[in-house]
């Protein structure tokens, strides 16, 4: 993974969060084949954690489906929790927080369900995530989230390439990585799962006026800090171009990863960059003496 800017990534958000709603059609449907995940829930939960939650409509449907449960929807930028305020009832409300998947502003053990829809490749250091995850989240808690992968947008990918050899797509996590930090974590029973679905548009410039519409542009580090010059520009939609059907249209590929995993027990040891580490519960050690 390439390093993330990750104040690009909540400037991007906060500019696209009043346009998310109608263009974040693929987030959508992505978020419909997630909660089918909840079916695993092995206890109802009692306080769940929608990470990058956007405007909140994943939030809405965890309250109904668990209206005894406090949801907190989580966002590194606060114009779309703004934005999330018009997917909150009332009668079914959910807490806005707002924060970073990569240091949680919550309590350890303190969580029954985590769900997060395609919010992941916005964050270069996925051990860091899991290990929050994993700090925030109760044993036998269910962690799920989708996140994209390598061949997302692969066509815009191959257009840029022909004009100069800087990244202008986001480097995404592949399935090894996210397993690893997965196991690396700690995570019980991982489960990860990938589709890939192609997606027509009427011209390659509707590509990237959806991307910037949903605030999905390039983060790395790494990238062309320049304004695109008008010739390049022409140069990356015509080599695009050239790929269109006989219609006309465009295809964009959307490789989508999901994942399922449950927190461990507190005892089980986990592998950290300084080696593996184990913590045991202080129930466990009621009884013992110190001999001196």
């Amino acid at each position: 993974m390439s390093a993330i800017d990750r104040a690009s990534v909540r400037r991007h958000f906060s500019r696209a969060a009043p346009s998310y709603a109608q263009a974040s059609q693929l987030q959508r449907d992505s978020e419909t084949r997630l909660l089918e995940n909840l079916d695993f829930m092995r206890r109802t939960p009692e306080r769940i954690l929608d990470l990058g939650a956007g405007i909140g409509r994943a939030s809405a449907i965890l309250k109904r489906r668990f209206p005894k449960a406090e949801v907190i929807a989580l966002d590194l930028a606060l114009p779309m929790l703004h934005q999330a305020r018009r997917n909150r009832s009332w009668w079914r409300p959910f807490r806005l927080l707002a924060g970073d998947a990569q240091l949680l502003p919550l309590a350890d053990d303190c969580v029954d369900l985590v769900y997060s829809n395609l919010c992941l490749q916005w964050c270069s250091d996925l051990p860091q995530v899991f290990d929050e995850l994993r700090r925030v989240l109760r044993p036998e808690g269910l962690l799920t989230f989708s996140t994209f992968g390598p061949r997302t947008l692969e066509e815009l990918r191959a257009a840029w390439a022909t004009v100069d050899g800087r990244p202008h797509v986001s480097t995404l996590p592949d399935m090894p990585l996210l397993g690893d930090a997965l196991t690396g974590a700690g995570f019980r029973d991982p489960v990860l799962d990938i589709a890939c679905e192609l997606r027509r548009y009427p011209n390659p410039r509707a590509v990237l006026d959806g991307l910037k519409a949903i605030g999905a542009t390039c983060a790395n580090v790494d990238r062309s800090r320049g304004l695109t010059t008008p010739r390049r520009m022409a140069q990356m939609l015509s080599a695009y171009a050239a790929t269109a059907a006989a219609d006309g249209s465009v295809g964009a590929s959307f490789e989508i990863i999901s994942a399922l995993a449950f927190g461990p027990d507190p005892s089980q040891p986990r592998r950290t960059r300084s080696g593996a580490i184990a913590s045991i519960p202080i129930e466990q050690l009621r009884g013992s003496r110190i001999r001196r």
